[in-house]
C-alpha cells in the first residue's frame, strides 16, 4: 500500500472520492472538482491518500495551523474502504499523517471519532491517541 499526498485532482481522484465519502457519511455528499482543488492549493491542508494498483483504498486530511501557543494539527475525515478495512490502511495513512505534522513542528495532533465507530476507535487507542477529557461544542452557521 502507498501513501502519497496529493499534488493534483484527476477524474481519478474525484472517482475514489466519489465511492469513499458515502462510506464515511450520509449526510454530506462527495467533494467536487473544485472542492479538492482548493484543498490541494491550501496552505493548511494536506490530502493523502491510500492506494494500490490504482485503486484508492483511503484518505486522510491533516490540517496544520498555527495558534499563540504552538503549532497544532488535526486529522479529519479518515476513511478506509470497505473492502481493505483491517488490512492495515488506516493505521498506514495515521502514521504518514504523524509524521508530517512532527516534521511540521506540531506538538500533538488531534482528531475526533464518533463512538459508534468502533473499530476505528482501537486504532487510534493502538496507535496512541487517548481521549481528552473535554467539551467539543459546534455552532451551526447555516
Amino acid at each position: 500500500m502507498q501513501i502519497t499526498e496529493v499534488t493534483e485532482v484527476t477524474p481519478h481522484l474525484v472517482d475514489g472520492f466519489n465511492r469513499l465519502i458515502p462510506q464515511l457519511s450520509s449526510s454530506n455528499p462527495p467533494p467536487s472538482t473544485q472542492d479538492l482543488d482548493a484543498m490541494v492549493a491550501s496552505d493548511a491542508s494536506t490530502l493523502l491518500i491510500a492506494q494500490e494498483d490504482g485503486y484508492i483504498y483511503g484518505s486522510l486530511t491533516l490540517v496544520i495551523f498555527r495558534i499563540p501557543t504552538g503549532v497544532r494539527a488535526w486529522i479529519e475525515d479518515v476513511v478506509v474502504d470497505g473492502e481493505a478495512r483491517g488490512k492495515g490502511v488506516g493505521l498506514a495513512l495515521n502514521e504518514a499523517a504523524l509524521e508530517l505534522a512532527r516534521n511540521a513542528g506540531a506538538g500533538t495532533v488531534d482528531l475526533t471519532s464518533r463512538p459508534s465507530r468502533e473499530a476505528a476507535n482501537r486504532l487510534y487507542k493502538r496507535i496512541g491517541f487517548t481521549e481528552r477529557d473535554t467539551n467539543v461544542y459546534r455552532y451551526l452557521l447555516d
